[in-house]
């Protein structure tokens, strides 16, 4: 009885053998189907990426037409002048292609940040050119473009700043460079005139020692003393300190009747120093200039006091009343300060392109002055283009005035505000004066 059991066994056992050989066949015939299935499956999926390129490719009509790069504060100490410039030149592109574009094409943009930082606004710079932009919208800081320039220009790449207000820009390529921001010589009479109006005579300076500040305290230090003022001092400052508690020491020694700060965001520091040895607003006349015109400027001076500004009064290139409303109006921008001729630079730029048939800069050039001088007036560019493809000359009217250039593109006629701090840290425009270089 035992032996055919045990054959039993072994047969079962065999039979065990066979079906799990067997599942062991069908499992490699189950993995080896994946793999091949794959390598099918790959194809349109290989294709399927390579459909999106190609409408990346179709749907990039900037290539075609004009392309502008910007080198414009999104950080930095200047950070409050970029959505004001930044935006105003999206309203230019805006305008521009509203009316068909630039040569029938569509007008785009590629945007660097200058950040303070000559190293950073160098390295986007030399990305834009690398793109193959026409023409390039900043910096808004002089020493910042004193820095670009050179190589914007000897790219002969068009660059146009509406914020440069130095009187001299170091390594600018007549023809290629040009601003719409008239120069500090300029301003610096505009606000001697208001300080010695206001009935101040003995006035101590403070400037950033940097091509804007030096320039601005040495032609304004000029304009007052010209005025029957006196300079009791003329000090400039490291805009990096932690402390400008010896400058204003300096500053203060012949106890000035005023105190005229040049700065930027650094200047909040500088005025909360000044309050400290009891020469706030509240104390003596303050005054300032465009760069530290901010609507966040009081918080740092005071983040808990919005009025610690009350009374400081400045000067600052303007712009039409209706292009402010404008410009503000966008979420973001609170202050409109050099945004009106950053919308000016883009718009005569391309109107210079259409002159010539073309957006290389090395061909539109010749055309810049003969835009914004005798001809017949235009506001707009569809205006502008139209009396252009009529065979007129044309006067470009821009939205922050004139721009009457001279040989070295530099403004001659400019609008300037007057404004003043109210008590919630607003800066108020309270009058305009017009200035003019003969």
């Amino acid at each position: 009885m035992l032996r055919p059991t045990v054959l039993r066994m072994l047969a079962l056992l065999l039979a065990l053998a066979l079906v799990i050989a067997a599942c062991a066949e069908d499992d490699d015939e189950v993995e080896e189907e994946p793999e091949e299935d794959p390598v099918e499956e790959e194809e349109p999926e290989e294709d399927d990426e390579e459909e999106p390129e190609d409408e990346e490719e179709v749907e990039a009509p900037e290539a075609d037409g004009m392309l502008f790069g910007y080198v414009l504060p999104e950080s930095g100490p200047l950070a409050f002048l970029g959505p004001p410039q930044i935006e105003s030149l999206n309203l230019a592109l805006e305008d521009i292609n509203a009316a068909g574009g630039v040569l029938g094409a569509d007008v785009s943009v590629s945007g660097g940040d200058e950040a303070g930082d000559p190293a950073v606004a160098s390295e986007d710079t030399e990305r834009l050119l690398g793109e193959g932009v026409h023409a390039i919208i900043g910096a808004a800081a002089s020493g910042i473009s004193t820095q670009i320039v050179g190589q914007i220009t000897g790219a002969e790449v068009a660059q146009c700043s509406g914020s440069n207000t130095a009187p001299v820009i170091d390594e600018a390529e007549t023809g290629f460079y040009m601003r719409t921001a008239p120069t500090d010589v300029l301003q610096s009479p505009v606000l001697g005139e208001v300080v010695i109006a206001d009935g101040f005579f003995d006035v101590a300076l403070m400037a950033r020692a940097d091509d804007y500040g030096q320039g601005f305290l040495e032609e304004l230090s000029a304009s007052i003393t010209e005025q029957g003022g006196t300079v009791l001092e003329e000090v400039l400052y490291d805009p990096e300190a932690a402390s400008y508690t010896a400058d204003v020491e300096n500053a203060i020694a012949e106890d000035p009747e005023a105190i005229v700060i040049i700065g930027f965001d650094e200047g909040a520091q500088v005025i909360a120093d000044l309050i400290e040895a009891g020469f706030g607003p509240q104390d003596i006349a303050l005054y300032t200039a465009d760069g530290m015109r901010g609507s966040s400027l009081w918080e740092g001076v005071d983040p808990d006091n919005p009025a610690v500004l009350e009374g400081m009064r400045g000067t600052a290139p303007g712009a039409s009343i209706e292009y402010n409303e404008r410009l503000t109006a966008i979420d973001g921008v609170d202050d409109p300060i050099f945004g009106g001729q950053v919308y000016d630079c883009v718009t005569i730029l391309a109107l210079a392109a259409e002159a010539a048939g073309s957006f290389d800069a090395a061909d539109f050039q010749p055309e810049l002055l003969g835009i914004t001088q005798d001809g017949t007036e235009c506001s707009s560019f569809e205006e502008c283009r139209d009396l252009l493809a009529d065979g007129e000359d044309i006067d470009y009217q821009g939205v922050s005035g004139p721009i009457e250039w001279n040989d070295e593109y530099n403004v001659s006629t400019a609008t300037y505000e007057i404004f003043e701090f109210d008590d919630q840290g607003e800066p108020v425009q309270v009058d305009t004066v017009e200035a003019r270089i003969e």
